[in-house]
């Protein structure tokens, strides 16, 4: 048997139709020409001219790649083509001028991602619940909302202390953690990003927006006392309505919470929790 691996283009997509996946509705098939261009990549592993195994990377920040959009024909589950792809890929990643750290995001339920991660020398960093809600009033007191921080040097500041000097895991996009380093707080987002603080400036919060399939209100922030602290969830409430006033579908806030920090919400919460993503990776220098 003739075994090839190659970077795939946007007249590929009869070779990933003709996949058995057993993915009844796969958002790839819609999006395929997107995640062959610009910061996307596929690749694909053929047996004798058929794609038995897909595999890409998307680059964040010009320093990060997440590796993704691991699929496989069921008809070869077993034969280790889907660890031979990644590790390639994974390879090819490293040689791009810049790229300091290559990792993956998987839910916690899927073991046969987390075997192949492993195997080819990723180890898990944080386990994190993508929580969605529309409605914080149980986590709200009536406190005074945060202020904002609009000098670019406090902002500075702030991000420099809790994430770059710690190497803390900064949530840059909703489904894309990462272990901080300068490169994720360039200053045309820092600029973007809204950032508060509270009264005696011991805390901050950031809201971004984000768009995947909906849109997010994305709120980071960096302490587990997310249950008590005054004005953090009226903050983040006010800026929610602020983003469904101009967003003209369905609009949500995200907050990327460990399972110490979902366990923290009260019990009428309105979160929603879906299975967490446990989040893999390795830096060039190991």
């Amino acid at each position: 048997m003739e075994k090839a691996i190659r970077m795939l283009q946007s007249n590929d997509y009869p070779y990933l139709e003709a996949m058995d996946t057993g993915i009844e509705f796969d958002y790839i098939t819609s999006i395929f020409d997107r995640l062959v261009a610009g910061n996307n990549r596929l690749y694909g592993l053929f047996l004798d001219g058929q794609l038995v195994s897909m595999c890409g990377y998307s680059i964040y920040a010009d320093s990060y790649a997440m590796l993704g959009r691991l699929r496989s024909d069921r008809r070869f589950v077993g034969s280790g083509f889907a660890t031979e792809l990644v590790s390639y890929v994974m390879n090819e990643v490293f040689q791009l001028n810049g790229i300091q750290w290559v990792g993956a995001n998987t839910q916690e339920h899927n073991i046969s991602a987390q075997r192949v991660l492993k195997k080819i020398g990723l180890t898990p960093y944080i386990t994190l619940h993508g929580a969605l809600t529309k409605d914080t009033s149980t986590l709200e007191s009536g406190a005074k909302p945060w202020q904002p921080v609009t000098d670019l040097k406090r902002k500075k500041e702030w991000v420099n202390k809790k994430y770059i000097q710690t190497g803390a895991i900064f949530p840059y996009e909703c489904y894309y953690p990462f272990p901080a380093s300068a490169d994720l707080f360039q200053e045309p987002d820092l600029e973007t990003w809204s950032f508060f603080e509270n009264d005696d400036q011991t805390r901050f919060l950031i809201t971004k927006y984000d768009q995947k399939k909906h849109h997010y209100l994305h709120a980071v922030y960096p302490w587990h006392d997310i249950t008590s602290q005054p004005g953090l969830w009226e903050t983040i409430a006010n800026n929610y309505r602020k983003l469904r006033r101009q967003t003209d579908g369905e609009t949500y806030i995200w907050m990327d919470l460990t399972r110490e920090e979902a366990q923290m919400l009260p019990a009428d919460h309105q979160f929603e929790l879906p299975s967490p993503w446990i989040l893999y990776g390795t830096d060039k220098s190991r």
